[in-house]
């Protein structure tokens, strides 16, 4: 399976990396996005499993990059992995389709009860 790794820190892009693999995901091909038209440009280019996005980065934001694949049809499995866990956050997140929202700081744990349904 692909992975699509979206934030605009290229630090925590290898941090949500490492963490996938600690939580036992280390079979799969990932791929970065440094931000979100970035992402956006990604998902049709390189047809990814599931999208593992930051909520706030340049160009576009991870909501909109969530509402943009929808309008478009994409039915690709989406998730936020975010320093920002509010309730009115993971609410928008669910209404554009997310499957879940992880917030920083995160564990090897919660990536593998967010992800196994998705991944295994």
């Amino acid at each position: 399976m692909k992975i699509l790794v979206a934030d605009d820190s290229r630090v925590m892009r290898q941090i949500v990396i490492r963490t996938l693999r600690q939580a036992g995901f280390d079979g799969h091909d990932v791929v970065e996005a440094e931000n979100g038209r970035d992402a956006l440009d990604k998902v049709h280019s390189e047809a990814p499993d599931l999208v593992l996005s930051d909520w706030n980065m340049p160009e576009m934001n991870g909501i909109d990059v969530l509402d943009a694949l929808r309008s478009s049809g994409s039915t690709v499995p989406f998730g936020f992995v975010t320093s920002e866990g509010s309730e009115e956050m993971r609410t928008r997140a669910e209404q554009g389709g997310a499957l879940f929202l992880i917030a920083k700081p995160f564990t090897p744990e919660s990536f593998e009860s967010a992800l196994a349904p998705v991944l295994r």
